[in-house]
This record gives C-alpha cells, structure tokens and sequence, in this order.
C-alpha cells in the first residue's frame, strides 16, 4: 500500500498548482454537498461533512464555496443535483486491479466515460465483484511530518484504535478500520497534531509491483479516469518502488 500512497500524495500536491485546480476543486465541493445531504449541515454531528470541510479548506477552496455546497446539500439553498454513487470494477495495464468510484448526477454518461478512457489506455471493465474482493474498506488519515517522528504519531493514535502507521517519506499515514477513523482524527486533534486528510479508503490486500514502463501506462489511465468530471476516486492494487517513482517523476 505505501508505494501507491506515495503515488497519491505526491500526485496530489502537483494536482493543488497545475492546471486541473479548478476540476479538484470541483470535486471537493460535491464531496461536501453530498456529506450534508447525508448527514445534515451541521459539522460538529456530521463526521463526514467535517472531514469533508477540512480537505476542501486544505486544498484552498474558498469558503464561499463551501458554504453553498453545505447549504445545498441540506436544503437551504436551490440547485443541488441528486448525486448518485457509483463503483465501477476494471483492470489497467500489467493486470493491476481498479475500482473506480463515481460521484454522479447521469449514471450512463459516467459508465461511458470511464470504459472510453479504459479501453483507449490499454485497461478494460471487469465483472462485478471480479475486483472488489481484494479491496477492503479502511479509515486512512494522512499527517504531514512537520518534524514529527513515527512514534509521537503511533503514541497519539495507539488507544484510539489504529492499525498500523506507515512513512511516507513527507508524510505518516495513519490505517484504521472505518469505525474507528473519527477517533484516530479526534485523537491527533487532542495531541495537537495537525493531518492533512482524514477518509474512508479502500486498501488493496495484495499489491502488484510495476517497474517504469507498468507504471508510466497505470498512472496515464488514472489520470485519464481522474479527467472525468464524474470520477471522485481511483483506487488500485499497484505498487511503485521509490527508485520507479524517482524515473516516472
């Protein structure tokens, strides 16, 4: 799992100044708008929406913004569009497993964008469940170093039910079941521990190493995934060495 958080964070910190700014940003508010409809507008009995707010404010969405996806998401205000969640199960290139979660107002525009860009980047849809079993359903928080050590996180989350922390180089990234994610995030609130996201993720079981030709093809499908308005998360069972990551750039 590290290679491919790696893989994550790093992409994510280039995606904040390049060009699909505006695309992210996008999709961080319909995040919002869909975790107040869920749960309701009010972030202090809304785990998701709180977590939701914080990504988006780590990210630099402007606050005007966030405030009309939550009142749309609750009601308070006209325009909200009934988003629809939608998991799609694939392959890419090298046999790697995807599974690709939608966030959607018209299912079949989505359907058709996420098998052109599979088949025009050498992957292809998979049956239902013919992926998803070797994924699991984790919390996965995400602290930022900061002069932190492994052991002042792993001390601050131990007794709040995480599983395992794992370095990331500029980051820890801190694995729990779901249920326990709010308790992990509120744990390193407590210890003044700043994390840059807190979500529920899905964790591959088994990772498939790619040298840098695999990975070169895996990641420019992900990203023509990603290009879709209706994709909000790529996840995959792929593994990328520091050594590969350093080569791809």
């Amino acid at each position: 799992m590290s290679g491919h958080s790696k893989w994550a964070t790093t992409k994510h910190k280039k995606a904040v100044i390049d060009a699909k700014r505006g695309k992210m940003f996008a999709k961080l508010i319909k995040n919002v708008e869909v975790a107040a409809r869920t749960g309701g507008g009010d972030p202090a009995g809304n785990p998701t929406l709180f977590d939701a707010i914080q990504k988006a404010k780590k990210n630099s969405v402007p606050n005007d913004n966030i405030d009309r996806a939550v009142k749309r998401g609750s009601g308070l205000e006209a325009g909200g569009a009934d988003w629809q969640t939608v998991m799609y199960e694939g392959y890419a290139p090298g046999g790697v497993a995807l599974l690709i979660e939608c966030l959607t107002d018209n299912r079949n525009r989505a359907a058709t964008e996420v098998r052109t860009a599979l088949t025009r980047n050498g992957g292809s849809l998979a049956d239902a469940g013919s992926v998803s079993y070797m994924f699991s359903r984790k919390g996965v928080v995400i602290v930022p170093k900061a002069g932190l050590s492994e052991d002042d996180v792993l001390l601050a989350v131990l007794d709040a039910g995480a599983e395992e922390v794992n370095d990331l180089d500029e980051a820890f990234e801190v694995v729990s079941e779901p249920g326990d994610l709010i308790g992990v995030r509120t744990a390193l609130q407590d210890a003044g521990i700043d994390y840059e996201s807190a979500e529920s993720s899905l964790v591959p079981s088994v990772t498939v190493p790619l040298d840098e030709d695999g990975a070169r093809k895996v990641f420019k499908l992900i990203d023509a995934l990603e290009d879709s308005d209706d994709v909000q998360n790529v996840y995959g069972n792929f593994d990328v060495s520091d050594e590969v990551m350093a080569a791809v750039g």
